[in-house]
């Protein structure tokens, strides 16, 4: 059986419908459990049974601080581990994102899963195309980024949760491999020509100002983004690879036109 973390997450909730309808059998792991899941709370350890699981698709618990976030996976591992887990899938951050303020994390986590003695798999994920539409700032008459002319190799959600499936569906094709799952860059500018509308941008010292200013956001996440827009403005986010396209074997979803719907739900 294979079992996927954070089962109410986006990302997550995407890869079990991409199993669902492959006849895989799957189950969801949530804290707060759903019809069907099981109770899974990264910070609770005694809930960490995965008995009977034979594939843990391992999607990043993030959204905390490095120690938290690597402690984190660190329990579900040694779990898997104790209770005969065969191969780990783990949803790790494009080879292309060491200069993010998050990538430790996931490298620390990516250290783990290979030292487990696990079967595994590492899935590189590039940044989200709906990500990249949602940090864009959307006026009445303008959009205004701190992208500046960077180019972003963003992908949609939904083809990272059919990659997930894939290799969960038949992990022993996998097993040692590192796929960096990125698509074509993607710009500000041609999100702008597909909207017909004005931009504007704005330097990364305002960008941070008004990140520092949302009282909604965690200590953390300030200088996480101000990463993501400091990466992407000077080129380090565009790198390219064929293993999404190899690993779903159809094109992929259109990064900019998935960027470009976020715009109504944008704040």
């Amino acid at each position: 059986m294979i079992l996927v973390t954070g089962a109410n997450g986006q990302l997550a909730s995407l890869t079990l419908t991409e199993l669902a309808e492959r006849d895989a059998p799957a189950v969801g792991g949530s804290r707060s459990p759903g019809d069907g899941q099981r109770r899974l709370d990264f910070d609770d350890p005694v809930t960490l049974d995965l008995t009977g699981v034979s594939t843990l698709v391992l999607v990043s618990a993030g959204y905390a601080e490095d120690d938290q976030v690597v402690a984190r996976h660190r329990a579900v591992l040694e779990a898997a581990v104790r209770d005969g887990v065969a191969h780990v899938v783990y949803t790790s951050l494009t080879g292309a994102g060491d200069h993010l303020g998050f990538s430790l994390a996931h490298r620390a986590t990516e250290q783990l899963v290979k030292a487990s003695g696990l079967g595994w798999t590492i899935l590189r994920n590039g940044l989200y195309a709906e990500l990249f539409g949602a940090l864009l700032t959307w006026t009445s008459d303008c959009l205004e980024s701190a992208f500046g002319e960077g180019a972003l190799s963003a992908v949609a959600r939904a083809d990272l949760a059919a990659a997930a499936a894939v290799v969960a569906g038949n992990p022993t094709v996998h097993a040692g491999k590192t796929y960096d799952l990125v698509g074509e860059p993607i710009t500000v500018a041609g999100i702008v020509r597909r909207l017909d509308v004005a931009h504007r941008t704005i330097a990364l010292g305002e960008y941070r100002e008004r990140l520092l200013a949302d009282g909604r956001l965690s200590p953390f996440q300030p200088p996480m983004l101000t990463s993501i827009a400091s990466s992407v403005r000077h080129g380090f986010l565009s790198n390219t690879s064929p293993d999404l396209v190899q690993l779903l074997d159809r094109p992929l979803t259109v990064a900019a036109d998935t960027a470009a719907a976020m715009r109504p739900a944008a704040r």
